[in-house]
């Protein structure tokens, strides 16, 4: 389905801002039909087809009117008129008899969608009147700010585009609690949810005839600190977004001054108890930190056994196979604690193996420059990887590496080592491969090679490949050298997470 952006561009001559200025509206239309009780539907002109309806909003405060998805439609005549009118003269015009649908009285009204002066769509309000009975004050109330907001539409003074955008989770909606704002930020309304949860900030007594500011400054006398926003949301001056935290209570607010003429009238303010959403958001970064923090005392300590081993390697005289075998510790110990460093720097359980292959290649390549010159690179991308994958895949690099540069580059004097990897998927299964090639060009394969039978490094490979599901196997390269080749099944990634 095609998106409202598309739309626009292909069934309008709009130009790019007066699109944006559409897509504005409708980002924030969910409040006017909260406020309206009633069904919104946005038109654009369609020349000789008739009115064209590109976006469709329900309320959730009271019954609906189209249970259909009107997206897509043309207008019929009887409707056409009502939109001609409202366009033409860029005033908001109502149906002077309800319509029946579905044996349900409706009543409609065209709202133009003025922008700079010129008209560039439609609304139209469709009430529901068989729900309707003697209204409540909180029901007046709400239709006379939505009221007020359309004629800010048919003015071209309504969406506001300097609007925040992006705001954290919680964004207060209209059924969590709505204030109403005099010119001077005095209280002239609040809905039993906006008391609730002014008062669960500490406040005792009345609101309504009340300066919020005033009332939230009292509340947050001893905290600190206070969002700089603050100032202009509770006055409303601003349509602006802010947090209000006291006694542990989080309250968001939302300002939209309400204009007449370009003239500010009063304030519109949307306020939600977030208070346990933001502790549950702390709650997970908490758990973030502390996993972090485990990640890193844990690459602490194999960083403590490798300078242990280290120590105890030295102690024993150079070549003997005892020091051989503990530096071969130092250096498994090392990959495995890289692995854990790259995991307590990132907010996400899962790896870039990319910068481990890098950092892992090189660190054995320089060591063995020392003797011999050997290059390396890497091709390709490994992506992300979950943390047991990654270790597991992080010591066979480092194996295959070390026996390319001891076997194979170090009989023919050095030579170059080239690790390749290549992300795909399984068609039959959907499983995410990886597909990892370790080529040099030293002197090749020993006769009569065979991996399960050769030293260890060979067999803690063959194992590992076998945790990761995978198939590894060894041949000859072109023109000389090795070629190993291996494929793994990997683990799915969590929710969100990103496959490289």
């Amino acid at each position: 389905m095609a998106t409202l952006n598309e739309v626009l561009r292909s069934a309008t001559d709009l130009t790019p801002h007066e699109v944006e200025w559409l897509q504005l509206l409708v980002g924030d239309w969910q409040l006017i039909s909260d406020l309206s009780f009633a069904d919104l539907v946005l038109w654009v002109p369609g020349g000789i087809e008739g009115w064209l309806a590109v976006a469709h909003v329900r309320p959730t405060t009271g019954q609906m009117v189209f249970f259909e998805d009107v997206v897509g439609r043309r207008t019929h005549r009887g409707r056409q008129s009502l939109l001609d009118q409202a366009y033409l003269d860029r005033r908001i015009v109502r149906q002077k008899d309800p319509m029946f649908r579905d044996d349900m009285p409706v009543r409609e009204e065209a709202i133009p969608v003025v922008r700079d002066g010129k008209a560039l769509a439609v609304i139209t309000r469709h009430t529901n009147l068989a729900a309707m009975r003697t209204p409540s004050r909180l029901e007046l109330t709400y239709q006379a700010l939505a009221d007020s907001i359309a004629r800010m539409i048919a003015a071209g003074e309504f969406p506001n585009v300097s609007a925040p955008t992006g705001q954290r989770r919680g964004a207060p909606r209209v059924g969590d609690g709505v204030i109403r704002l005099d010119t001077n930020g005095i209280v002239t309304y609040a809905s039993p949810n906006a008391l609730s949860a002014v008062h669960r900030l500490g406040h005792v007594g009345d609101v309504i005839g009340e300066l919020l500011a005033k009332v939230v400054a009292d509340l947050l006398r001893d905290e600190s600190p206070v969002d700089e926003s603050l100032a202009v949301v509770v006055t409303g001056r601003a349509p602006w977004r802010t947090e209000v935290t006291s006694r542990g209570v989080s309250v968001s607010m939302r300002a939209i001054p309400l204009t007449e003429g370009g003239h500010r009238v009063g304030a519109l303010l949307l306020l939600r108890d977030v208070s346990e959403l933001r502790r549950r958001e702390q709650e997970l970064l908490t758990k973030d930190a502390t996993i972090r923090e485990i990640h890193h005392r844990v690459k602490n300590n194999l960083q403590t056994v490798a300078a242990l081993l280290r120590l105890q390697a030295r102690r024993i005289p150079e070549g003997e196979p005892g020091r051989v075998a503990l530096e071969e510790s130092v250096r498994r110990v090392g990959v495995i604690a890289l692995v854990h460093e790259t995991l307590s720097q990132g907010f996400d359980e899962t790896v870039d193996f990319d910068e481990i292959a890098v950092r892992g290649l090189q660190a054995i390549t320089e060591v063995a420059k020392t003797e011999q010159p050997i290059e390396s690179r890497v091709e390709g991308s490994f992506g992300t990887l979950r943390p047991e994958d990654a270790t597991a895949m992080a010591m066979v690099l480092s194996e295959l590496v070390q026996n390319a540069v001891e076997h194979g580059l170090a009989g023919a004097g050095g030579g170059t080592i080239c690790v390749a990897a290549e992300r795909s998927v399984e068609p039959e299964t959907g499983e995410d491969l990886l597909t990892v090639s370790i080529t040099d060009d030293g002197v090749g394969l020993p006769e009569g090679f065979r991996p399960g039978g050769s030293g260890l490094g060979t067999q803690i490979v063959s194992s590992l490949v076998q945790d990761l599901r995978g198939r590894i196997q060894w041949m000859a390269a072109e023109p000389k050298g090795t070629r190993v080749e291996l494929v793994a099944r990997l683990r799915p990634l969590g929710r969100g997470d990103a496959t490289g």
